[in-house]
């Protein structure tokens, strides 16, 4: 193939969502020639299944959450007369659409070639596409699959009383009664949505706690909130059967205590996590294998590298630490790119990635918990300030915490990273290393305490910054005041 044939290119990304859309886009703007193959939509998971269209309907349900709070405590007399569930979905679909069409837009103007079709590799530098023919890749390839909702063995999903995340979002209406298995992020988003539309949940989760990957206390307080608006929530316990009727389904649920439960609900909601997608990629065509969980493990994590030389993998693909979140697979992407141009790239510092859920109320997380940074032996300090101990966390009457972690005096703020990004303060004595947030609106908390967390700063270093008055954000500011020996309301 000479330089001006159409299937030479420099970049082939095989996949069009978030980590293979940033990919392709920071490529072409170091002056590489990109290839972006998608057999479905470009936007991917994120943007047509998963984050956009489910935080637009979550923002519908804040609403008639606000219609609730206005007439039950502070005597506005409104009330949510009904639901235009067409409407609902035709303003989501059209905020989903704008931004379809936004990225798609960002492509054309980067000159990033999208050609649609399903990718199979057949070497370490070729794909054929189909309907597209065999493309080869001088710089490289890189693997941007994503992936799918898991279901447990001999559970099917029917669209209507078994569904996925998936078939939630895009059923015709809503049900009165919902049963959702899975206490993770995605689990708990859809018990709070249904709930804010009036239907009757229960949350059920295997572990003791629900976001068992997050802090103890995170979980805690989540559950109280979720409890306080009426949801039933069963941690610490197991689906054992489940009967499919003709209006909906009856589950059996063992409880922590050996009893035997059973459930009835219109929609049964399998949230347990997701898989990656490797079905017809052919990794083996290019000296590749998953391992036997679906990942796609890189050789060098600091450069996303797989084993063999050139091939690269970002997003849902990648096994942990890698989070499988969306905004994680922007910085992957990024990173990808810069290194097939050959500039030197920082490698994703994984414990700096936020971590959100958009429940009401909402947690967002960031570093190590507190039962990690025991286990690993490290010397901390904690504090916790509720934030019902503020003026604002009163007005908003949520609940909800601020929860610091921080290395004590003489303790190094290593956080563990499987690999060196040589940086002399990494070890910084008294960094801090985990800030965990419970209440409403930290999503848009969590950003301060990134850069806190990322840059290694200790509670004294924050403490000299003032935060507004009255605001939810004081709490991160006080709970930084105390570790640092400052406090006003904390002691």
């Amino acid at each position: 193939m000479s330089e001006t044939d159409p299937n030479t290119t420099d970049v082939l990304v095989i996949g069009g969502g978030t980590g293979g859309y940033s990919t392709a886009l920071r490529a072409a703007s170091l002056g590489l020639r990109v290839v972006l193959a998608e057999r479905d939509l470009i936007g991917g998971t994120c943007l047509h299944r998963g984050c956009i269209p489910s935080k637009a309907m979550l923002h519908a349900a804040e609403l008639v959450d606000g219609i609730a709070e206005a007439r039950e405590r502070w005597g506005v007399k409104a009330t949510v007369d009904s639901l235009d569930w067409p409407a609902l979905v035709a303003t989501r679909d059209g905020i989903v659409e704008r931004n379809h069409q936004g990225v798609a837009g960002h492509l054309r103007t980067a000159g990033v070639r999208v050609v649609k079709g399903t990718a199979r590799l057949t070497g370490p530098r070729t794909v054929h596409v189909e309907g597209a023919g065999e493309f080869t890749a001088r710089r490289g390839i890189v693997l941007a699959t994503g992936s799918r909702p898991r279901l447990l063995p001999g559970l099917a999903a029917d669209g209507r009383r078994v569904v996925t995340s998936d078939d939630a979002l895009f059923a015709a209406g809503l049900p009165a009664s919902v049963l959702v298995l899975g206490g993770g992020a995605i689990g708990v988003e859809y018990a709070s949505f249904h709930r804010s539309m009036g239907a009757e949940v229960t949350l059920v989760e295997t572990a003791g706690r629900l976001l068992p990957l997050e802090d103890e206390d995170v979980g805690r307080h989540l559950a109280r909130g979720l409890k306080k608006r009426g949801i039933t929530v069963r941690t610490g316990s197991t689906l054992t059967g489940t009967e499919l009727l003709a209006d909906g389904v009856r589950a059996t649920v063992r409880t922590p205590k050996g009893e035997k439960l059973v459930i009835g609900a219109e929609r049964l909601l399998v949230a347990v996590g997701r898989a990656p997608v490797t079905d017809g990629l052919d990794l083996a065509a290019a000296g590749l294998a998953a391992d036997e969980r679906g990942f796609v493990a890189p050789a060098d994590w600091s450069r996303l590298e797989t084993s063999v030389p050139g091939i690269h993998v970002v997003g849902d693909l990648l096994p942990p630490p890698s989070l499988g979140l969306a905004h994680a697979s922007f910085a992957e992407g990024l990173l990808v790119a810069e290194t097939l141009a050959g500039l030197p790239s920082r490698a994703v510092d994984y414990a700096t990635v936020p971590r959100v859920t958009y429940s009401s109320p909402q947690t967002a997380s960031v570093g190590l918990t507190e039962a990690e940074a025991r286990a690993r032996g490290l010397d901390i300090k904690v504090n916790t300030m509720p934030l019902a101990a503020t003026a604002k966390g009163m007005v908003h009457g949520q609940g909800g915490m601020v929860k610091v972690i921080a290395a004590a005096d003489g303790a190094g703020g290593d956080r563990g990273l499987p690999w060196s990004n040589d940086v002399e303060s990494l070890g910084k004595t008294g960094a801090v290393l985990g800030v965990h947030l419970v209440g409403p609106q930290v999503s848009e908390m969590i950003a301060e305490s990134q850069l806190i967390v990322g840059w290694d700063a200790e509670p004294a270093d924050v403490a000299q910054h003032i935060h507004a008055h009255p605001t939810l954000s004081e709490a991160v500011g006080e709970t930084f005041l105390t570790l640092a020996g400052r406090g006003l309301h904390q002691h």
